[in-house]
């Protein structure tokens, strides 16, 4: 047991010694102007064979690879497995090959200048964080150079340390330790002194284990309360796991007997902070509470903080007087039944408000559509004893108030269609000229006279969006099967109600609910009859 331990021992210095000196990792970077060394090693145990010439090579963009030697290139030596440089200047930058039998290494060079008024390059820094307070360690150590070297110091920021003739910095690290520290080692070659640098950026930072502590919150909190209900104040901290967390509760006359200080109750987070906190209770607040100003301390070696609650006695709600708030109550209800009245109102009576606004705003739907009639009356035809009514209302009552007393301008089949001609033609074109179709419905509506006519308008209705369809029920119909399958969806508007048994007047209901539906127009009765327009339609 004893040998193995000894036999890892070895392995372990030689391994270490090796990778001090050889050159192991792929990329490399150089500082300009100081000498430089790339050294092949080879981990597992090589053959001796006297025959294997060692060769290097370099390879820089397009000029291919090409064999390094001492004569061709001057700055450049090479001994056993090592080549140095005596210095690296930039153009050496590019690919490094080494060739010794089977063995090939290759190597990536990279070389940069220093940094402008500065000892070093910052693109090649050794950074270096120490705790305040712990333990500052720079020795400069170089394997290779070393032995090399006349002498070796240590700066720092660029300025040589005095009195340090080992060029090591031991001590406890303060923050005024802080800087770039570079060793630089003077080494004679060939006559000439050359310096090889490292430096190291060392930055001390505060002791990552404490912090200083410090209260979340305001410094000053008003707290508003009521007098003999109970209130927590709650004091929390960002700490650490011996700091002093309290409350400052004792007055001149000692503490309340009311006010009591719970535990600590401490929580750390994922990241390792600590968050602490810790209640205080006052049940049953009296007036020695009030306008008392409660501390919250925590307190480390790095300092204290507090914050303070102050118990303010909440007011209370002004009471409204008894007769405003009835008053107030009374006026809000009376304008709810108005709005309501209002709303109902222009329900009821929306017709007559929309001819009062037609009238009183003038307002005319017949001026630019360039058509002839205000709408064509569909009805049956035929004049038969038992339909002789129907035939009076389409041809004669409709005429005479819709056109006498309210100037609009019907058109009449048996009045305004000519004899002798295409009778389809003429009624397709007298509807297209009209802006409503008036359909007087009843049981006997449906004949070969009316289908054409009936079925050109609701084209025109349904279809083409052009023309309105008005629906007067001349007589009831309680089956609308018998009818086009278009009449019965407009079945679902509006239809008027016409009463033989007690004819409406002029400002009946029916007429105007018929004035509603026909276009809007700014028309004269013709004759001197308006003592029976409509009341609203006055001005």
């Amino acid at each position: 047991m004893h040998r193995i331990e000894l036999l890892l021992t070895f392995l372990m210095f030689m391994f270490t010694s090796t990778s001090e000196t050889c050159t192991l990792r792929f990329n490399i970077t150089a500082v300009r102007g100081e000498p430089f060394y790339l050294k092949y090693c080879s981990l597992a145990p090589e053959p001796k064979n006297e025959t294997a010439a060692v060769r290097w090579y370099k390879s820089s963009g397009s000029h291919g690879r090409i064999e390094l030697n001492s004569s061709s290139f001057p700055r450049i030596s090479l001994y056993d497995h090592v080549l140095e440089f005596w210095p690296v200047e930039l153009e050496d930058s590019g690919s490094y090959f080494f060739h010794m039998g089977n063995n090939t290494r290759e190597w990536k060079l990279n070389v940069i200048g220093k940094s402008k008024h500065r000892c070093f390059a910052e693109k090649l820094l050794f950074s270096k964080p120490v705790e305040v307070q712990k333990s500052l360690r720079v020795k400069c150590i170089n394997t290779h150079y070393e032995k090399l070297a006349n002498r070796t110091s240590l700066y720092k920021n660029c300025q040589e340390i005095e009195n340090n003739k080992n060029a090591v910095l031991l001590k406890k690290a303060e923050f005024e330790d802080q800087g770039y520290y570079t060793c630089v080692y003077f080494i004679p070659h060939n006559g000439k002194l050359f310096h090889v640098t490292k430096t190291y950026n060392i930055t001390v930072v505060g002791d990552r284990s404490k912090i200083t502590p410090v209260l979340l919150g305001p410094k000053l909190n008003y707290v508003k309360v009521e007098l003999g209900k109970d209130v927590k104040l709650n004091c929390s901290a960002l700490a650490n796991e011996k700091d002093a967390f309290y409350w400052n509760v004792w007055e001149e006359n000692g503490k309340e007997p009311n006010v009591h200080e719970e535990n600590i109750t401490r929580i750390r987070t994922p990241d390792g902070k600590l968050y602490a906190s810790r209640i205080l209770r006052i049940e049953n607040i009296n007036e020695k509470n009030l306008n008392f100003s409660y501390n919250c301390s925590v307190a480390s070696e790095g300092g204290t903080d507090i914050i303070s609650f102050v118990l303010l006695k909440k007011e209370g709600m002004v009471d409204i007087p008894g007769y405003v708030f009835t008053r107030g109550m009374i006026i809000a209800v009376l304008i709810s039944v108005v709005v309501v009245c209002l709303v109902i109102m222009g329900i009821i009576y929306r017709v007559d408000l929309a001819l009062f606004y037609r009238h009183f705003m003038g307002k005319d739907e017949t001026l630019t559509d360039g058509k002839t009639y205000d709408a064509f009356v569909s009805y049956l035809k035929e004049c038969g004893p038992e339909n002789g009514e129907e035939h009076t209302f389409a041809v004669e009552i409709l005429p005479e108030v819709l056109e006498k007393h309210f100037g609009y301008k019907l058109c009449i089949f048996e009045r305004d269609v000519v004899p002798g001609g295409a009778v389809v033609d003429e009624i397709h074109s007298l509807i297209e000229k009209s802006r409503r179709l008036i359909i007087v419905l009843s049981k006997s509506y449906m004949s070969n006279e009316v289908m054409y006519e009936l079925e050109s308008g609701l084209h025109e209705a349904l279809v083409e969006r052009k023309i309105k369809v008005i629906l007067i029920e001349f007589t009831p119909v309680r089956d609308f099967m018998f009818f086009p399958q278009s009449l019965q969806l407009l079945k679902s508007h509006r239809v008027l109600k016409w009463n033989a048994d007690k004819p409406p007047s002029y400002n009946s209901r029916f007429w105007k609910n018929l004035l509603y539906l026909m276009p809007a127009k700014t028309v004269k009765p013709c004759g001197a009859e308006s003592e029976v327009l409509p009341v609203l339609s006055r001005s």
